[in-house]
């Protein structure tokens, strides 16, 4: 099962990590995000190549204004 920001998700292994994105609802050219695949921060050059593994845990990250 891919985990997705900490919970279980019904995204399949072998889905992109763009695939991923646009299910979430956030553009690919949107700036401010980052995303990490077990720990590692996926480059956004490999965001429509790099696929999930069986049991990828995916962390998707947005940055924020305020104080």
């Amino acid at each position: 099962m891919i985990v997705l920001n900490g919970e279980g998700s019904d995204v399949a292994a072998g889905a992109t990590v763009a695939a991923v994105l646009e299910r979430m609802g956030l553009a690919l050219d949107a700036r401010g995000v980052a995303v990490a695949v077990d720990g590692e921060v996926v480059p956004r050059t490999a965001w429509g190549s790099f696929t999930l593994g069986e049991d990828a845990r995916v962390e998707v990250l947005t940055a924020m204004q305020g104080g």
